[in-house]
């Protein structure tokens, strides 16, 4: 599999994350994909080569091998790195895709024309809901996997015996799998890492939701104490033509002398 076009991808994506976005963006192209270049195919390269069995019944090694290892850890991890970095791509390709109509738009109507978007890039709208779904849909993947791994090797333990009674085996035969404490190893690293990207993603959606949520309450708040601040007794013909109703002076002094006004001449 060639990672360099995925690596190149990614790339990009850090032009339109936050700063935990970034961070998750670094866990993943260090600890995860350059791990499973490096490390991950070589030492499960031997998985099925070397799983010996003390028997010579032809086919026996291979059923249980099968038993025990249904799906090849290599093909799991990489399809998990696929799945979870293409919801990134969607945010690139969401902000690119108005990029390109403004680019069109300004050879078409000259570089002086009106702009169609304010800030493509800016996440709010659709862009915002394609950022909340990308890290949601990224947190439940891991997570997937995660249980998927789980279930495959009790506890992620590689152990270095098994022992196997499937057909056509004639007894009950000990296997011996190669390399089970370099396996082990591995695979808790590649666990530990999947839970700091769940953790980072999740991170990142209360991030998003709550700047959202003060972004939409804080106005609304800010205008409700600013017309507060209008004392209830004051007559609407208090204020001037022109003058703004925030001008909290202006409305005091001239309710001030409206009342002394009607007091002299009742």
């Amino acid at each position: 599999m060639n990672w360099a076009f995925l690596l190149g991808l990614l790339s990009g994506v850090n032009k339109y994350s936050t700063a935990l976005g970034r961070i998750w963006l670094s866990v993943v192209l260090i600890f995860r994909v350059l791990a499973y270049m490096v490390a991950a195919e070589k030492v499960w390269d031997d998985e099925q080569k070397d799983f010996l069995c003390n028997t010579k019944q032809p086919g026996c090694p291979n059923v249980c091998y099968d038993e025990f290892f249904p799906v090849s850890h290599v093909r799991l991890w990489a399809l998990q790195l696929i799945l979870v970095t293409c919801p990134s791509l969607l945010v690139v390709m969401h902000v690119a895709y108005p990029q390109e109509r403004e680019w069109k738009h300004c050879l078409k109507h000259g570089p002086n024309a009106p702009s169609l978007y304010d800030n493509p890039s800016k996440k709010r709208g659709g862009l915002w809901w394609t950022s909340l779904l990308s890290l949601i849909f990224k947190a439940a993947v891991d997570s997937g996997f995660l249980y998927i791994f789980h279930r495959l090797c009790q506890d992620y333990d590689i152990p270095r015996v098994v022992a196997c009674s499937e057909s056509p085996c004639p007894h009950t035969v000990d296997c011996y799998i190669s390399r089970p404490t370099e396996k082990k190893v591995f695979t808790y690293f590649m666990v530990a890492t999947a839970v700091i990207c769940i953790l980072l993603n999740l991170s990142e959606v209360t991030y998003l939701v709550g700047k959202r949520c003060l972004q939409t309450l804080g106005p609304r708040h800010q205008k409700s104490r600013c017309q507060g601040h209008l004392p209830d007794t004051c007559p609407p013909y208090a204020l001037s033509q022109g003058e703004h109703p925030q001008d909290r002076n202006s409305v005091l002094m001239k309710a001030g002398s409206a009342t002394v006004d009607a007091g002299v001449y009742p």
